[in-house]
């Protein structure tokens, strides 16, 4: 296939570049628009993902096809004259190409999909997005965390069954003359009363270690909804210092 032919004036030249990179913009956004929108896919986030990319990556390579013509580089030619540079270039790639071809394997196999809850290299969470070159997950704190692809396809992981519940932990002190029975008693309660925590399984009181000034305990408990983590991590510890400043106890 032969590329127009590419005006000599610096001016058109940069010109033209500009409405280049411009289109460029516009053409990926709407992709993303385009297929954000797409009703059949909503069950399948990853896909979107991944013909999203792919789409991109081939309007980008493009425009790098047609730019590079102004500087008069032939792109075409240019790859099939690199030799030992492409060898050298492809060896210095290699990691990004891995995980290229990890991603779409992962896409393809549906091995891992958005939703699913894994856990890889002791990191436990939520799968964010699926791309190309890595995945995110969302792990207990909230933080995100990109795994690169050719992690995730050369190391085992474990992939928890639906509907997971998301576990939380606090740690917290307790003055030495609080019972640490009855404490564990009324939070079990306090915790068991609200919907979104779940009872399977069992929010639980935890004894870690004591001291000459307090004693260490680990509330644990498990909420259905990953979005409601914070907001119960504010209310357990809310209900524990009521517990410990005013001895509050009703149900």
């Amino acid at each position: 296939m032969n590329l127009p032919t590419i005006s000599t004036d610096p001016a058109n030249s940069i010109i033209n570049i500009f409405i280049i990179i411009l289109v460029t913009f516009i053409l990926t956004r709407l992709v993303a628009y385009s297929m954000n929108k797409v009703k059949r896919f909503d069950r399948d986030i990853t896909a979107i993902y991944l013909i999203r990319d792919i789409i991109s990556y081939i309007i980008y390579f493009i425009a790098l096809m047609l730019i590079l013509q102004y500087f008069g580089i032939n792109l075409a030619g240019t790859l099939l004259s690199v030799g030992i540079v492409g060898i050298a270039v492809s060896f210095a790639a290699k990691d990004i190409i891995s995980n290229l071809f990890s991603g779409i394997m992962l896409i393809l196999e549906r091995s891992v999909k958005v939703g699913d809850t894994i856990e890889i290299n002791g990191e436990k969470g939520y799968v964010e997005k699926v791309s190309l070159r890595s995945t995110v997950i969302i792990d207990d704190y909230g933080v995100k965390n990109h795994i690169p692809n050719s992690v995730m396809t050369n190391n085992e992981y474990l992939e928890y069954k639906e509907p997971e519940k998301y576990r939380v932990d606090i740690l917290s002190g307790l003055p030495l003359n609080i019972d640490i029975v009855d404490f564990r008693k009324y939070l079990i309660s306090k915790m068991e009363s609200y919907p979104a925590i779940s009872d399977n399984p069992k929010p639980d009181v935890y004894g870690k270690e004591i001291s000459f000034k307090q004693s260490k305990i680990k509330v644990s408990f498990w909420v259905n909804n990953f979005n409601d983590k914070d907001k119960y991590k504010i209310i357990i510890t809310n209900d524990i210092r009521k517990y410990v400043q005013i001895g509050e106890k009703d149900e």
